[in-house]
């Protein structure tokens, strides 16, 4: 969130026209992937035979079958980009977070569209969540103080930026300048002997971490409280153009996780039915957006180590320093203090749906976030636009001889500022949706999914699901297939697109667990039986990708059960071995916790970094869990029972 005074319109203008090169891509990906398996004109392995003019201006053969040329051109003659933009002009025109009259108007308007459309289905899912907002009557103060506590001067703070769910109460120490707030920036603070128990840390936005994963490892390395800003090196400050105010902050939520952290694992309805707990994510520190301006004044006045090669930012008047003491006479600290307040709020999630022919027990699902603590016109704005331009385009689709092979649901979610809270708690109620196939619609494509994209000059990045993410619960809570999409460049409208969902084997599987292999072996801990159960992954994708390629694709039976098997994987990469409410992102490769191939990883690298620290029990319980689990991953890739006992 970005937190101005003013809405630039410049801005709006820039994210408007990307949002015309997006929603014609993903308009077409859509609609081929609900389309997929009604094309008569498709090779062996499922590639579309070019089409001619002459084909392309055909009617549908009989049967009901289109061809993709003729969904082109629905697409183009539907698809109009002044809808997007009154759309995000009257989304972002004001503040609409969970709760308040105008997120509640925003919803009501939503709805209503949604139910002028020719959906088969409209309703809202609600849910009250507990949330965290700052105080209205006690405001988050900054003030340097001295040795003995007593404030020396108040350093003004955005009344408005906070971040949600920090602990509440006041901390008090030196500063110590942490970069991003990396887990590796904190071992390299270690090494230089930069004493950080007791002191407050300051980080900058970016470096691919959450504002949760910062505090979080913070907290690990013993700071008492931290303050993140938006270094101009990372995120424009020019106002004039497509930039911040130097005096402005960016808000994030701060619990390392999604969803209510009052229900860890477990919907959200009336809280006085489910037992008092809450989610381990929660940080103990209290943490704080600043300004730069801000950040500089505090940056500019430490003393210390100077910081090491490629920290350095672009804040006026800051030569990089460590702290965390400050130049000048007496000592002279940091205090902070966080009032923030929580409140149960009533979330609405909106659904429109359009019943696939084919196989509607199978739904792709469209999403978009429509809460923002700020106007929100580059999140829930564009997103919202884009969603209801979709709806709009398949329902006209619709009523014009398209039919879904599966079933379309378009959804507005409300909590996405506070963890995808909204997302996160319909999942948690429909678990049964685990082994259907969904698609939500962002800026990055899921690591777990092969793409392969035909675009013009468009690059296909492969990055794994980020804890933002509004795909993230869905794979790591849920076991349900996600994926994002963002394409870098985009040279024409008219396109062809192929997607094949092929779930293989994260490549760091091999590299994390070769790295200390010798070193393990020296010590009589071989991983020989997870090297076997990754071969029998390899094995059974590899025979699944063949069968597929080799099946005929108009066996509707047949493709039923290829879909299922892929789609059913990723449910079982999800740790049957530890508690839904404790550990609630239970997926081996993008949850967390010691269950994750990730945690498994680093606990092997002690043996070679700090062999006092390595824990010989907890790596064969690792190792154990982490084997089951692959294994039997292998076992629902490979079908049948009689292909399970029977590999060779």
């Amino acid at each position: 969130m970005i937190l101005q005074r003013q809405m630039d319109r410049r801005k709006a203008v820039v994210y408007l026209t990307l949002s015309g090169l997006l929603i014609f891509t993903t308009a077409f990906l859509l609609g081929y992937v609900a389309f997929r398996g009604m094309c008569r004109l498709c090779g062996n392995d499922g590639e579309l035979i070019p089409l001619s003019d002459a084909a392309g201006a055909q009617h549908a053969p009989e049967g009901g079958v289109m061809y993709m040329a003729e969904l082109r051109e629905m697409l183009k003659k539907y698809l109009t980009e002044e809808r997007i933009e009154s759309t995000l002009r009257r989304v972002s025109r004001a503040s609409h977070p969970p709760g308040s009259s105008e997120g509640n108007a925003v919803a009501r308007e939503i709805l209503q569209n949604l139910q002028n459309l020719r959906m088969d289905h409209t309703w809202t899912d609600s849910h009250y969540a507990t949330l965290q907002f700052p105080s209205r009557t006690q405001p988050n103060t900054l003030w340097l103080v001295d040795s003995e506590g007593e404030e020396l001067e108040e350093i003004p703070l955005d009344s408005e930026g906070y971040c949600a769910y920090s602990a509440t109460g006041t901390a008090t120490g030196g500063v110590v300048y942490v970069n991003y707030g990396r887990r590796e920036d904190f071992e390299q603070l270690r090494a230089l002997g930069v004493a950080l128990n007791g002191s407050i840390a300051v980080a900058r936005v970016g470096g691919a971490v959450s504002f949760a994963e910062k505090v979080w490892h913070a907290q690990e390395a013993g700071h008492v409280g931290v303050l993140i800003y938006p270094d101009p090196a990372d995120v424009p400050q020019d106002p004039r153009r497509l930039g911040l105010h130097s005096n402005a902050v960016i808000s994030e939520h701060v619990h390392l996780g999604s969803g209510d952290p009052f229900t860890p694992g477990f919907p959200s309805f009336n809280h006085t039915q489910f037992p008092s707990t809450q989610s381990s994510g929660l940080p103990i520190i209290p943490a704080q957006p600043i300004s730069a301006n801000v950040a500089s004044k505090l940056l500019s006045q430490l003393s210390g180590s100077s910081c090491p090669r490629g920290w350095q930012g672009r804040l006026p008047y800051v030569q990089c320093v460590l702290g965390p003491g400050f130049t000048g006479p007496g000592e002279r600290r940091v205090k902070m203090a966080v009032y923030n307040t929580m409140k149960p709020v009533l979330l609405n999630n909106i659904f429109a749906s359009i019943e696939g022919k084919i196989e509607p027990d199978h739904y792709i699902i469209i999403g978009a976030q429509r809460d923002s603590w700020g106007p929100g016109a580059v999140k829930s704005g564009v997103g919202t636009a884009l969603l209801m331009e979709l709806a709009r385009t398949f329902s006209n689709m619709v009523e014009n001889g398209f039919s879904p092979r599966r079933s379309l649901l378009f959804v507005s979610w409300d909590g996405g500022e506070f963890g995808n809270v909204g997302a996160t708690e319909w999942l948690e109620v429909r678990t049964a949706l685990r082994h259907s196939q969904q698609l939500l619609y962002s800026r990055w494509i899921d690591g777990c999914v092969e793409c392969v994209v035909d675009i013009s000059v468009t690059l296909c990045i492969f990055r794994p699901l980020y804890l933002n993410s509004g795909a993230y619960s869905f794979t790591a809570f849920g076991g349900v297939p996600a994926m994002q999409l963002h394409f870098t460049e985009v040279k024409t409208a008219l396109m062809s697109i192929k997607v094949r969902i092929i779930i293989q084997l994260s490549v760091s599987l091999s590299l994390s667990l070769s790295l200390s292999l010798s070193v393990c072996q020296s010590r009589g801990l071989s991983p020989q039986w997870v090297f076997s159960a990754r071969g029998d992954y390899s094995r059974a994708a590899k025979n699944l990708h063949e069968a597929i390629k080799n099946s005929d694709i108009q066996d509707e039976r047949l493709a039923r059960l290829y879909n299922t098997r892929i789609m059913r994987v990723e449910y079982y990469f999800l740790s049957q071995y530890v508690s839904v409410v404790e550990t609630p992102f239970r997926h081996v490769f993008n949850g967390r916790g010691d269950h994750t191939l990730s945690a498994l990883a680093d606990h092997v690298s002690l043996l070679r970094s700090a062999p006092h620290l390595f824990n010989e029990a907890r790596f064969r319980r690792q190792l154990a869990l982490f084997t089951w689990t692959l294994q039997g991953a292998a076992n629902a890739l490979s079908g049948d029972v009689w292909n399970i006992d029977n590999p060779l």
